[in-house]
């Protein structure tokens, strides 16, 4: 008992700690001094803190030093918190202007956009809390209509008690859906200043293409010290570890 007091003491003492130098870090980046905030954010990610605020910070700061990677890393980091965040889309779609390389999209069908999108509204946690709410709301229509007098108030209650059970569904198969994605979604941003992307996991193959600074990129393979990656135009290739930074 004890030991769970003092876990839970030690924990709040951290947790102020953290609140502490995160104001400070704000403090030097409103004074202009974004090195020094930056190291401030960085030491508060040392010690094992994450939250939407503070990579979106961290990313403005490295953002106002032309630091490209290292900005649009964190801001992709804020936006996995905070998916639907206006501010950290429009800060991180200046921060991709800076980058060189100019890739297509491919189009994505519409069903499996619709389907894509709807998912990524939310984080599977969200999605999976929206379900248990609903299970929640389902057991309360449920007493509700079994206990009621009221023929009205059965046949509503019965009526919210299905639509609760069939969005239950809904959100279950969305929450699939999302975890899913999240399997397959391995990104990564190019840190070197220019990386060459080989054919092969080695030196002596042919050079496919270049890729520079801030580049997103998806990881489908690993071999040794190298990176299989795949670019949102469909192109592929092989990377050295170093020159990516996984997400």
């Amino acid at each position: 008992m004890i030991l769970y007091i003092f876990t839970f003491l030690l924990s709040i003492s951290f947790s102020a700690q953290n609140t502490t130098v995160f104001e400070k870090a704000n403090i030097l980046y409103n004074q202009g001094k974004y090195a020094e905030s930056i190291d401030a954010y960085q030491s508060i990610i040392d010690s094992g803190k994450h939250s939407p605020e503070l990579y979106y910070n961290l990313a403005n700061a490295h953002y106002k030093l032309n630091n490209i990677a290292p900005s649009i890393y964190y801001y992709e980091k804020a936006k996995q918190l905070a998916p639907n965040d206006a501010d950290i889309k429009n800060n991180m779609a200046f921060a991709k202007n800076m980058t060189i390389d100019a890739i297509d999209i491919i189009p994505e069908a519409g069903f499996s956009k619709l389907l894509r999108n709807i998912a990524n509204f939310m984080t599977f946690d969200g999605w999976a809390k929206t379900a248990v709410g609903l299970v929640f709301c389902f057991v309360v229509l449920f007493l509700i209509y079994y206990f009621a007098y009221s023929t009205l108030k059965k046949r509503l209650a019965f009526i919210g008690s299905i639509v609760s059970l069939v969005l239950v569904c809904i959100t279950l198969a969305f929450a699939f859906h999302k975890f899913n994605l999240d399997q397959i979604d391995k990104p990564a941003i190019v840190f070197a200043a220019e990386t060459k992307v080989k054919s092969e996991p080695n030196t002596r193959s042919e050079e496919s293409f270049r890729l520079h600074e801030g580049t997103k990129v998806q990881v489908l393979d690993t071999v040794k010290n190298w990176k299989k990656i795949k670019l949102a135009d469909g192109k592929t290739g092989w990377v050295i570890n170093e020159d990516i930074k996984e997400l």
